[in-house]
């Protein structure tokens, strides 16, 4: 037993032995978007933008995020919207009318740089310790001298 742990001692430690796993922040990131679709109608007004949007800045965003399928929707007599779905199965949807190029561009960053996570409201969060009060439960019962208001 002893010339074991001197054999597994004595053996030289490589290079190649010392890497990490790649995990999602150390060496790889792992986009959690997988598919962006935007819907938007051929004849309505308020799809002008979009419709400007998707002939002539899509397919540089498109290339520059290779991860991501791009599909593009016929949605009649409806406003248009863009819709991103993730790898934790939810999915968001973001409307589009009102925009403009540069507002729709923003639009569909946000959509490739959310994490699909439900968003958790930071306010009115209760603070729950582990463990109890140094001094105890205060009690106005437990005083000499009554609490009175």
């Amino acid at each position: 037993m002893a010339s074991a742990a001197r054999s597994a001692a004595a053996r030289p430690l490589l290079r190649a032995q010392l890497f990490s796993r790649p995990a999602n922040g150390h060496v790889a990131f792992i986009p959690q978007v997988r598919k962006v679709v935007i819907e938007f109608c051929d004849s309505w007004a308020s799809s002008a933008n979009t419709r400007t949007y998707v002939h002539n800045h899509l397919e540089e965003v498109a290339r520059a995020n290779p991860h991501v399928e791009f599909v593009i929707q016929q949605r009649s007599s409806k406003e248009p919207i863009a819709r991103g779905f993730y790898l934790n199965n939810r999915d968001k949807v973001i409307p589009l009318n009102g925009f403009e190029v540069n507002g729709i561009a923003k639009k569909i960053q946000l959509l490739l740089d959310s994490s699909g996570a439900k968003i958790k409201p930071l306010k009115r969060r209760t603070i729950e310790s582990t463990t109890e009060s140094a001094r105890g439960i205060w009690s106005g019962l437990h005083v000499d001298e009554p609490f009175k208001i």
